[in-house]
């Protein structure tokens, strides 16, 4: 392994999912402003819309929370499309 590739600032990092509420700790170089208190230790805090708590593919409900209102971007944009001039 080369030396002096690596980078200095590896640290457990935790992660919130804010659709469902869980926490997880995890590795990162991430850097954030934000911490967050779990058992006693203050760890750096990345929250996500979503992650495999919360997703469809592994929680196996078919329903997707569409938080960034994307579906509705996609249907007035291309509502026009399918209108004839």
């Amino acid at each position: 392994m080369k030396s002096g590739i690596h980078p200095e600032n590896y640290r457990p990092v935790a992660f919130k999912d804010m659709s469902n509420g869980d926490t997880f700790i995890s590795r990162s170089t991430v850097n954030t402003k934000e911490t967050i208190d779990i058992d006693g230790v203050t760890y750096p805090v990345v929250k996500m819309e979503i992650s495999s708590s919360s997703h469809p593919f592994y929680t196996g409900k078919s329903k997707l929370v569409d938080t960034a209102g994307r579906v509705d971007k996609f249907m007035t944009r291309y509502a026009k499309r399918g209108e004839k001039k």
